[in-house]
């Protein structure tokens, strides 16, 4: 039988029942989110306040820093404890004693010390760490509610904190690899053109700009950029600029190609042409890299772009093209997760046929570096929870690195859902191919539109040995 959900009551206490000496407490570890949300409210980026590093040489600041979190913490309790709801804070006189430090637990009690006429009480604030040591002494005044409340706890806002830890990362995979020639086809519009000259000013790229020179340079004028370092081929429509750059890739004059305003399909079309194209052995495909808020490591979902309904052997080689990705990344051993909609085999489903052979192919070393299973269904491979109930002895569930989707629209659907329902930042590449393909979209934000360029630069040495 189901229990009845109780909520949480808030209740005050009215300045009739205050009685000195009453008190309050409230215990809680400081952490990093704690920090960085302080920092997102209140615009403070002293790296003192953020980085420990910084606060280590300069222990008076990180006093203040991390003690103003403890003093939200004065507030909590006056706000739902002692008085509670309707009290209203007059002012404080609080001095801050030791720093705190990530992963130090603040006991915060207040104590009722005076009552004054008109509703004003005194109460003095006391914060100590898990070691007894004061953190913050002080005096807190406020007018106490005359009004009793008693309502239920609405429940806290959610709060995604999106770092740049990963992002950090990838572009520090590549800042001591030298630019290359990249073939930026058709840069016709504002963002494309920002783009590769982003992605130039970071170091990733010379950019070759196809298209019309002319257009072009009023673009760059009437946005401001610089374009005197960049290397230039006449194209007066997008599909000749595809074929130039495809040209150019096949003799060796770049080292990778950037889509600029060219739909993909066009693009692709050039790129995978069987004579004068740029395919290799392998098949070319498509791979995202997500980096989504609450999940602890890059995902990377393939194929969203290139390959509509692969068969078997496509797709072992989409896998083997994502794992190889992956090891770039620096995951050794990435996880292969070969999704489907059912939790164990069921022949009518290809995708569920498709997850057996890849399995077989793999136990038999035809896909390699990587472990993988399958068929598995989306949440048991991203969900340890879900992972245990499903699949408890899986080396793969509910801890995937690539998702091997089914089709191209799967993989589509659920890459917009990433970026619009979890705020993921998604950098896309082209793989397989004699050189790297930067895809963008007319939604990526600049700083995703740099990670597919870091991508396409990272993938550089496997795909062209002169680079």
């Amino acid at each position: 039988m189901n229990q009845e959900y109780t909520p949480v009551m808030l209740e005050n206490r009215t300045y009739d029942e205050l009685q000195v000496g009453d008190s309050a407490s409230l215990t809680r570890t400081l952490t990093k989110d704690d920090i960085d949300a302080f920092a997102i409210l209140s615009g403070d980026v002293n790296p003192a306040h953020l980085d420990d590093a910084y606060a280590k040489d300069t222990p008076f600041q990180k006093v203040i820093a991390h003690g103003m979190w403890g003093g939200t913490l004065i507030s909590t309790v006056l706000g739902t404890q002692l008085p509670g709801p309707g009290t209203i804070y007059v002012g404080q006189n609080m001095r801050f004693m030791r720093p705190v430090s990530l992963g130090d637990t603040i006991t915060v009690t207040l104590t009722v010390k005076e009552k004054k006429p008109k509703n004003m009480v005194v109460l003095e604030c006391s914060c100590t760490n898990q070691l007894g040591k004061p953190v913050i002494v002080g005096e807190a005044e406020i007018m106490a509610p005359t009004a009793k409340v008693r309502r239920p706890q609405a429940p806290l806002p959610r709060m995604h904190l999106h770092r740049l830890e990963r992002y950090e990362q990838l572009m520090s995979l590549v800042k001591d690899k030298p630019a290359v020639r990249c073939a930026v086809v058709f840069p016709e519009d504002a963002a494309t053109l920002k783009a590769a000259l982003h992605a130039s000013q970071q170091g990733l790229i010379m950019p070759v700009l196809i298209g019309s020179r002319e257009r072009i340079s009023a673009l760059g004028q009437q946005l401001e950029l610089d374009l005197i370092d960049c290397l230039w081929r006449e194209a007066e429509c997008a599909v000749q600029a595809a074929s130039i750059a495809v040209e150019m890739a096949r003799d060796g004059e770049v080292a990778a190609i950037m889509q600029g305003s060219i739909p993909i399909h066009v693009l692709m079309k050039r790129v995978l042409r069987h004579a004068g194209g740029l395919r290799t052995s392998r098949r070319v495909s498509h791979a995202y890299v997500a980096d989504v808020p609450s999940y602890p490591q890059p995902l990377i979902i393939t194929d969203a772009e290139v390959n509509v309904r692969p068969n078997v052997d496509e797709s072992r080689d989409i896998v083997q093209n994502a794992i190889d990705l992956a090891h770039r990344l620096k995951l050794n051993e990435p996880r292969v997760a070969v999704v489907s909609a059912a939790e164990d085999f069921n022949s009518n489903l290809e995708s569920s046929t498709t997850a057996a052979v890849l399995c077989k192919m793999h136990e038999r070393g035809h896909i390699t570096g990587a472990l993988l299973d399958g068929p598995m269904t989306f949440d048991a491979a991203v969900h340890p929870e879900v992972a245990r109930a499903k699949y408890p002895n899986s080396p793969v569930a509910g801890q995937a690195n690539i998702l091997m989707v089914p089709n191209l629209e799967a993989a589509n659907m659920l890459v917009k859902q990433l970026a619009h329902f979890a705020h993921a930042d998604i950098a896309g590449i082209v793989l397989g191919a004699k050189v790297p393909v930067i895809l963008t979209n007319p939604i990526d934000t600049p700083r995703t539109r740099l990670a597919s360029a870091a991508l396409g630069r990272l993938m550089i040495r496997s795909c062209n040995k002169k680079s």
